[in-house]
């Protein structure tokens, strides 16, 4: 019985070390303007990322934070304004955030988990304010492909 037991915590061991191991880290910028002219934008706006890896957003100008508008497990999340943020990604799906004070100038982004899109009928009735509405359209049409 020993030995079966000693068994099965190596292979969950495995199986955690092998998931969180390769996790990656992947960065998110909070701009003001980017190189193109474009004011209050997350660049990357779409970002593909796999189960466990996490995203920090980074606050390169004041005055911007990350709040989670759909997510396929409903989370909550709302960052501190002009601080950085980080999330760890553990379900798939597309997750629809924006910048709480510049959500209706069209700020804000997409995360994608493992190329899941199973839940993109939510996130295209999901809010969408202002500039938003049309932004959220096209990037979403752009994960269509």
């Amino acid at each position: 019985m020993e030995k079966k037991l000693r068994k099965l915590l190596l292979i969950l061991i495995s199986v955690f070390w092998t998931t969180y191991a390769s996790a990656e880290t992947h960065e998110i910028l909070m701009v003001n303007k980017d190189e193109n002219g474009n004011r209050n934008v997350f660049l990357p706006e779409i970002i593909q990322v796999s189960t466990g890896d996490t995203v920090k957003w980074l606050s390169k100008d004041r005055g911007h934070n990350v709040e989670m508008v759909s997510s396929p497990n409903k989370v909550k999340f709302k960052s501190k304004l002009g601080k950085d943020a980080s999330m760890v990604f553990e379900n798939p799906g597309i997750y629809y955030y924006w910048c709480s004070p510049h959500k209706g100038m069209g700020m804000i982004g997409l995360v994608v988990v493992d190329g899941d899109l199973g839940n993109i009928q939510k996130v295209e009735k999901a809010k969408a304010l202002g500039k938003s509405k049309k932004k959220l359209k096209s990037l979403l049409k752009e994960l269509k492909g």
